[in-house]
């Protein structure tokens, strides 16, 4: 069976501060919603992505509709109109299953999302829940008024999985009857006569909702991150031409560069520092020059293998720094065309690109004008 995601990313609370709906605010480097979403992106099992989004969030509608592996839905005025839009949204795309998720738990855990899809085999819902271990009281204006068991009690957490024509049914069925909504679908489920197993929940799946849940969530983060540099290095010499590649931009020179491709050094340089990066060798490994079928190849063609590789393999792409040596061209002119261009191959933010020139002082074969020399470094992370 194929399961869905659906990550509810409409809602417009502020308690966590900032300024800004806690889903856009930054956590280590990206926006919470980014977290989340590479969760799931990464997670064995799941198929469509349904993103339900604010109609006032005009910037992120922006930014994920170039997205295709997202499906965009429009939020409602609560959480349940949100998800009702959301399942709407997977008509006729051919899933049986989906995880609904709040968009604002995004340390969820590859096991967890694996777990709930897992329960799904014997029962038509599931959800994590977090055995309550402390004692509970009751409580009125700042003093504690008496005590509550805490046997079979639960936090509940997300994703929260269900068979699709189920919780479709019973989210109309709800609807008809308390418009007001409901806490969350596993509440939903049970109003239409569900059965909802209970997978362990995990303590780092936490929700983001108050300010000092950013600094938790944070160091949760960070000590799940595989972070990866690679280093890059290439050369080419001159010969007969009108002007050279670099870096996706044809810039015109009196010669131009000699390769078995279009020798676009500084691609060259980029696309090896991915692969070193992955421990995934280099340009020659997956595209060997002895093959005559890459003699003249746009180098975009390797580039874009090996970020999709990347991608692939989990990681996403934090930085690109490229520093081309010559003497000749002048690189100033074109380094902002050039990020773009590898922005643009890449899927990748133009500010997280550095493309810089020096030179050898005159000496070695750049220095003599006898070519051009690259060097580069990225960063990937896996989180």
């Amino acid at each position: 069976m194929n399961t869905a995601a659906l990550l509810v990313a409409a809602g417009r609370g502020q308690r966590a501060g900032g300024g800004l709906p806690k889903q856009w605010r930054l956590l280590t480097g990206k926006p919470v919603a980014q977290w989340t979403l590479d969760a799931f992106h990464h997670a064995p099992g799941i198929g469509p992505i349904v993103l339900v989004l604010s109609p006032e969030d005009a910037e992120a509608w922006a930014s994920f509709s170039c997205d295709p592996r997202l499906i965009l839905a429009t939020g409602g005025p609560d959480r349940a109109a949100s998800v009702r839009n959301g399942l709407a949204a997977l008509d006729g795309i051919g899933v049986d299953r989906v995880l609904i998720h709040d968009i604002a738990r995004p340390c969820v855990s590859q096991a967890l999302i694996a777990a709930v899809i897992h329960a799904l085999d014997d029962a038509p819902a599931a959800a994590p829940g977090l055995a309550v271990t402390d004692a509970l009281w009751t409580g009125a204006d700042d003093e504690v008024t008496g005590t509550q068991d805490r046997d079979g009690l639960f936090a509940a957490q997300t994703p929260q999985g269900f068979h699709l024509d189920a919780i479709r049914a019973a989210h109309a069925a709800h609807h008809a009857t308390h418009p007001g909504g409901a806490a969350d679908d596993v509440e939903v489920a049970r109003a239409a006569g569900l059965r909802v197993a209970i997978v362990p929940g995990e303590a780092d799946n936490l929700k983001i909702t108050r300010p000092e849940d950013f600094a938790r969530a944070e160091r949760i983060l960070r000590q799940d991150m595989d972070v990866r540099l690679g280093n890059g290095y290439d050369v080419h010499r001159f010969g007969p031409g009108d002007h050279v590649m670099l870096c996706g931009v044809a810039v015109p020179y009196e010669r131009g560069l000699q390769g078995h491709s279009d020798a676009d050094v500084g691609m060259h340089a980029i696309t090896d520092a991915i692969y070193g990066a992955l421990a995934q060798g280099d340009i020659g490994r997956h595209f060997p020059p002895s093959d005559p079928q890459w003699k003249g190849a746009d180098s975009a063609i390797f580039l874009r293998h090996a970020g999709n590789l990347a991608r692939d393999m989990g990681f996403q792409i934090s930085n690109i720094d490229c520093t081309l040596v010559c003497e000749w061209p002048k690189i100033g002119p074109h380094a902002e065309a050039m990020a773009h261009a590898l922005s643009q191959i890449l899927n990748l933010s133009a500010d997280r690109i550095s493309v810089k020139a020096t030179t050898s002082e005159r000496l070695g074969f750049t220095g003599r004008g006898e070519g051009i020399a690259a060097l580069a470094t990225t960063a990937l992370i896996k989180g």
